[in-house]
């Protein structure tokens, strides 16, 4: 039976390399890969999958929040990829489960697990009580040789709790483990709650 997998990681640790050569892999012997991507990310473009290393493809497939993924949408398919899947919906998500059983093909979502406040993104957490399996792509710490666990959001070099959950960026995020962000917010985690 075909599973639903969620590879999670901070920012930095290399999920959309690893998607991207997932791709290449199932491409190079013969077979079709499905890539989907949120609308809302528009970093390298509305339907471009871009890794920092430089490697690309276009996505098959843009969802935004009103995207609905029926079963024959993978027919014919040998496996779903999908870019920065925190920003699907709960029903994307509940979609794609489903199609690892009709038709049955593997989906395998890369993306973040919490957001600059420390909490899960709805995409994520629906992935978390979905998902087969469940999988860290790991990085050290940006400030120490410790895990990375989180995603700390630096405005104007401080460190941030405020403001929209979904903002894209780049340069504003660091993966730091759970001292360096506690370290940076100055234990404002209350604020965290709102």
């Amino acid at each position: 039976m075909a599973k639903l997998y969620f590879r999670y990681g901070t920012m930095d640790s290399a999920k959309t390399l690893n998607l991207l050569a997932v791709a290449h892999n199932y491409r190079k012997q013969g077979k079709r890969c499905l890539l989907i991507k949120p609308r809302v990310d528009t970093r390298f473009g509305v339907s471009t999958i871009a890794s920092r290393s430089g490697l690309e493809a276009q996505a098959d497939v843009v969802v935004d929040e009103h995207t609905e993924l029926p079963a024959s949408m993978f027919v014919g398919t040998h496996c779903v990829l999908v870019d920065e899947a925190q920003f699907l919906t709960p029903r994307a998500v509940e979609d794609l489960r489903r199609a690892t059983i009709d038709p049955g093909v593997p989906v395998i979502c890369y993306g973040l697990r919490t957001d600059f406040r420390s909490r899960l993104f709805p995409g994520a957490q629906r992935l978390l009580e979905l998902a087969d399996r469940v999988e860290e792509v790991k990085v050290t710490c940006q400030y120490c040789n410790s895990k990375a666990i989180l995603n700390l959001r630096l405005v104007d070099g401080k460190a941030a709790l405020e403001g929209p959950t979904v903002q894209i960026g780049d340069a504003e995020y660091h993966p730091v483990c759970w001292r360096h962000w506690d370290d940076a917010v100055g234990g404002r985690l209350h604020l965290a709650t709102n």
